[in-house]
């Protein structure tokens, strides 16, 4: 039994080892700040406040009253902190491509955790009580999203306004922050048993999906 165990720790920290080094790339940072976005907005559209814009004047001009799903505000309150919410990814190092950050715990994590729990005892270099801190990869997303949602600002407001017909991450990764060859992860999504990397031949066999492919906060 000891020797089961011990081969299982060993198989899980060469898969975190290996993945050390990998840092979230452009395409990868696009789809989840529109994926968050896009949640955000969905679940703020459903409200039906109206508000009521602009100053009563001495010529007795009321204010404009405006829907909150249509208005300004409800875009400028969804991209407030939003990149906050890359912070509540992990790594999970066994599946393929972009599908390696999500949100609840890894395969790999969950495996440690239990063998921690079983009394065995297991060295990652930090306390148990940091494992589910953010990784170095996502805290890195996290300000890359912060980068790329102020330098994209206006191409956001473009979409919110005139664009919702399609989904943001087709309007902003693919129409104007990716160039053709860095477009890859925007179709890459759970399918079948994606948890190991070898369900990436399956990922692979379906990638000719239509532009509106969606992606939810929630699955991911």
């Amino acid at each position: 039994m000891k020797l089961i165990i011990l081969v299982l720790f060993c198989v899980c920290c060469s898969v975190t080892a290996e993945e050390d080094e990998r840092l979230p790339n452009k395409c990868e940072v696009c789809k989840f700040l529109s994926v968050e976005l896009q949640d955000a907005l969905e679940k703020s559209g459903r409200s039906k406040e109206v508000l009521e814009v602009g100053e009563v004047l001495d010529t007795g001009k009321r204010k404009r009253k405006i829907k909150y799903n249509t208005s300004e505000t409800r875009l400028t309150e969804a991209v407030d902190n939003i990149c906050e919410r890359i912070l509540q990814y992990n790594v999970h190092a066994e599946r393929p491509g972009s599908l390696r950050y999500a949100k609840g715990a890894s395969q790999t994590m969950t495996t440690l955790k239990n063998l921690v729990h079983k009394g065995v005892k297991v060295d990652l270099g930090l306390p148990y009580e940091l494992w589910d801190e953010p990784s170095v990869e996502v805290s890195h997303m996290k300000k890359q999203c912060e980068t790329m949602l102020e330098q994209y600002e206006e191409v956001v407001e473009d979409w919110y306004f005139h664009h919702q017909d399609k989904r943001l991450e087709n309007f902003l990764c693919e129409k104007h922050v990716l160039k053709t060859s860095e477009q890859e992860c925007i179709k890459e999504a759970l399918k079948g048993d994606m948890g190991t990397k070898g369900g990436a031949k399956e990922a692979d066999g379906d990638s000719t999906e239509e532009e509106g492919t969606r992606h939810d906060a929630g699955e991911l």
